[in-house]
């Protein structure tokens, strides 16, 4: 006991002296602050006082990392939807994302209204098949209740080594009750481009994430459709970004650049530090042919997608086919910070080559198509897509800047696409797109004067 009291006491020493410390640091601060006419620090001794109170009085002893990990992880998400603390094990996780592979269940989820929301199934992937949709509410994750969950611990408990299961309870519009979903978990193996002909002439491209290698993907989609049309031009595209949650800037640039003339803008983007304010206009490489483009687009596209849509919607290079977009309008910066942990931070808005921010507004199709369920399958409603301006602490547009000037593969399919043609044909948003683009054909036929 002697012992415990001695040990007690100079650990208190010891607390009491950083506190001092802190103290006169963020004294000093608030001193160099008020000389500018800032008053950011002002608080920070609050925060001190807090730790200080919750170390010596909590009922358990706390870890000192684990409340300066809390205070930042609070600290962010009162700013956005999409700004958030990166733990070491999350952040590296990350990192695998953007390549591709990652073990877990295949959904895109973000906080509506404080409750764990679905926002698009990754395209055949676990959460997929089992039939979760767009718009569904996670209420639990096996026992776990998802209410007081941040998104980042949502993901690590979803996450897990493939082959075991995770119960999701999901309560969705049309649901009397809250219903589980038992999902075993796989390595997601998200293939970022497939494309198949849908007919002579006519091309699809479906791009389901921006990662590292969609650009490179993409590139080798497109020169397998020409070989497969019998190396003749193609008559018509259909670019589907629908359910595409985006990803990564530059690919969305490098995929924009494939059909936008060189030298046009393709995106800027406008930001408080002056590096975060960029502009990014078409390269000088060899471009398409300028084959008629259709891009599908609905709730579940956001970011990148709406990046590429935007651009080709605003140089006429294609029409955008579909439904109201996402809306995410915003563009973050992952910063890596020194002890492996990692800060994605949103530092600027995206404005497509026109000048629009597509924050919490979305990019509006220029012909608006909803897509027609099977029979069999319960009718989708467009009010339970989660779009950005649903989103808690979702910023909003304001003043416009000036606009500066491994699966088996069917022999056939050689993407490795699930949908055979015929499947694709009976997509309702795929079929008219493809109307469109025959329909676009017979009129440059037609020519001027010609009934």
């Amino acid at each position: 006991m002697l012992k415990s009291g001695k040990t007690r006491k100079i650990v208190t020493g010891l607390l009491i002296t950083v506190v001092v410390l802190v103290s006169f640091i963020v004294i000093s601060t608030q001193r160099r602050c008020d000389a500018q006419g800032g008053k950011e620090y002002e608080y920070i001794g609050l925060l001190t006082d807090v730790m200080m109170i919750v170390k010596k009085s909590y009922v358990e002893e706390v870890d000192s990392k684990k409340l300066i990990y809390g205070a930042i992880n609070g600290m962010l998400s009162a700013l956005d939807p999409h700004s958030s603390f990166m733990s070491p094990e999350t952040f590296k996780e990350m990192k695998i994302d953007t390549k591709g592979a990652f073990g877990g269940l295949g959904i895109e989820i973000s906080i509506k209204d404080g409750i764990l929301t679905v926002i698009s199934p990754i395209e055949d992937t676990p959460a997929q098949r089992v039939g979760i949709k767009a718009g569904d509410q996670i209420l639990r994750i096996d026992e776990r209740f998802t209410k007081d969950l941040t998104i980042t611990e949502a993901v690590k408990r979803m996450r897990g080594p493939k082959g075991t299961p995770v119960v999701l309870t999901i309560m969705r519009e049309g649901f009397d009750k809250p219903k589980e979903f038992k999902i075993v978990r796989d390595i997601i193996q998200v293939k970022s481009v497939k494309s198949r002909m849908l007919e002579s002439g006519y091309g699809y491209v479906r791009i389901a994430q921006f990662q590292e290698r969609t650009d490179e993907d993409l590139t080798k989609a497109l020169k397998s459709l020409v070989e497969e049309n019998k190396a003749k031009q193609l008559a018509g595209l259909v670019l589907d970004l629908r359910n595409d949650p985006g990803g990564l800037l530059d690919q969305a640039v490098r995929v924009s650049d494939h059909f936008v003339e060189s030298g046009k803008m393709i995106v800027y983007t406008e930001g408080r530090d002056k590096e975060s304010r960029m502009q990014f206009t078409s390269s000088n490489r060899t471009k398409e042919p300028g084959y008629p483009i259709v891009v599908l687009i609905n709730g579940g596209s956001a970011s990148a997608s709406e990046i590429v849509a935007g651009a080709l919607q605003d140089h006429k290079r294609a029409i955008v086919m579909g439904t109201q977009s996402f809306g995410k309008g915003s563009v973050q910066t992952i910063i890596p910070l020194s002890d492996e942990s990692g800060l994605r931070l949103t530092t600027a808005r995206y404005y497509t080559p026109a000048g629009r921010s597509i924050q919490a507004k979305g990019i509006t199709p220029d012909i608006v198509v909803e897509q027609l369920e099977l029979p069999k399958t319960a009718p989708r409603r467009e009010s339970m897509i989660i779009r950005e301006k649903d989103l808690e602490n979702h910023f909003e547009v304001g003043a416009t800047p000036e606009k500066p000037a491994e699966k088996k593969v069917d022999p056939k399919d050689a993407n490795g696409d699930k949908k055979t043609t015929d499947q694709l044909k009976s997509d309702y948003q795929v079929t008219r797109a493809l109307d469109l683009l025959k329909s676009w054909e017979i009129m440059k036929k037609m020519g001027p004067g010609k009934p």
